[in-house]
C-alpha cells in the first residue's frame, strides 16, 4: 500500500512541476478515472428470495433485478382488508334506523292537523289536540338523540377504516419496496448479497456505475486555474501498455472552489507548501477505459 501510494505522489509531482521525461509534450495533469457510484440497498427486512445479476453485468434503470419474501407483509395486508370489511357491516345505516320514528312523527302532523280542524268546527276536545302536539315534540326529541347518537357512531367508524386504509397503503409500499429495482443504467461493480440470505432495512446489495461516462480525476496548480473553465474541451489520453496510448476528448465537468495540499502523503515543509485544486473531465467510455486506470490531460483543445 505504501509503495502504491509513492506511486501516485511521484506521478502528480511530476505533472506538477511540467516534467517532460523525453515526451513530445508533457501533460498538464495527471490522475485516475473514476465513475459516478451507487450503491443500492434493502429498503425491507426479509429474506433475498431472488437477485438475478452478477458481478459485469449491464443493468437498465428501473429493472427488477430480485425480490425480497413479502409473505408477512401480504397476510398482514389480508387481514387488514378484513378488518376494514367489518368496519364497514358495522357502519349504522342512518337513514333505516330513523325512519321509523320520521313515520311516527309524520303520522302525528296528520292526526294532529285533523284534530285540528275539529276543534276549529266545535266537534274535537282541545285536550286530546295538547296530547297530540306533546306527543309529536317527544318524537322529535327522540329523532335528534338518535340521530346525534348514530352520526357519532357512523364518525368513528369511518375514521377506523380510514386508518385502516392508511395501515393498507403502508403495507402496499412496503410490499412495492420488496421488489429489488435498479436505480440507474450501468455495469454491476460489486454484489454484496445472494439469494437465500437474511438481508434488512440499508444493508448494501451491490455496487453500480455508469461505465459508460468515466471522470478523469486529476489536480491541477493554482497558476493553471486561468487556463481553465468548466465546459471547456481538453485531450485526455489513457496508456494501455508500453507502446499502447489512446487519446479521448474530455470536457472538463466540475473545478473545485478550494485548494489542498498535495501530495498528502509528503511530510515536508516545502513540498505540503504547494496547493492544488482537483478537477473532473468527463470523458465518453469506447470500452476501453477502466475505473481506477491512470490517465493523463492537456489543456490544448482537439484539433488545436
Amino acid at each position: 500500500m505504501k509503495q502504491a501510494t509513492s506511486c501516485i505522489v511521484l506521478t502528480i509531482i511530476a505533472a506538477l512541476t511540467g516534467a517532460c521525461n523525453g515526451n513530445e509534450q508533457a501533460a498538464d495533469a495527471t490522475g485516475v478515472f473514476e465513475a459516478t457510484e451507487i450503491v443500492v440497498s434493502s429498503e425491507v427486512s426479509g429474506k433475498i428470495m431472488e437477485l438475478g445479476i452478477r458481478e459485469g453485468d449491464r443493468i437498465n434503470g428501473g429493472d427488477c433485478v430480485g425480490y425480497i419474501d413479502s409473505a408477512q407483509l401480504y397476510l398482514k395486508k389480508r387481514q387488514l382488508a378484513a378488518g376494514l370489511k367489518a368496519v364497514d357491516i358495522r357502519k349504522p345505516d342512518i337513514r333505516k334506523q330513523i325512519a321509523v320514528l320520521e313515520q311516527q312523527i309524520a303520522t302525528a302532523r296528520t292526526e294532529q292537523q285533523r284534530m285540528e280542524n275539529l276543534v276549529k268546527a266545535n266537534a274535537g276536545n282541545q285536550k286530546q289536540l295538547d296530547d297530540i302536539v306533546n306527543n309529536i315534540q317527544f318524537l322529535q326529541k327522540q329523532l335528534d338523540a338518535q340521530y346525534s347518537t348514530l352520526h357519532k357512531t357512523s364518525g368513528s367508524t369511518d375514521a377506523e377504516a380510514e386508518g385502516l386504509q392508511y395501515q393498507i397503503m403502508q403495507l402496499d409500499d412496503q410490499l412495492q419496496k420488496c421488489r429489488i429495482i435498479n436505480p440507474q443504467t450501468g455495469t454491476v461493480l460489486v454484489k454484496y448479497s445472494e439469494p437465500g440470505e437474511v438481508t434488512m432495512a440499508g444493508k448494501p446489495l451491490y455496487k453500480i456505475a455508469d461505465t459508460g461516462l468515466l471522470y478523469l480525476r486529476a489536480y491541477i496548480a493554482a497558476d493553471q486555474l486561468s487556463q481553465l473553465k468548466q465546459g471547456q474541451t481538453v485531450r485526455v489520453f489513457a496508456d494501455f501498455g508500453k507502446d499502447n496510448r489512446r487519446e479521448y476528448p474530455g470536457v472538463i465537468s466540475w473545478i473545485s472552489d478550494k485548494s489542498e495540499f498535495t501530495p498528502k502523503g509528503v511530510q515536508t515543509k516545502d513540498e505540503r507548501a504547494n496547493l492544488v485544486y482537483a478537477i473532473r473531465i468527463a470523458v465518453k467510455n469506447d470500452g476501453y477505459l477502466k475505473i481506477g486506470q491512470y490517465g493523463e490531460t492537456t489543456f490544448i483543445s482537439p484539433g488545436n
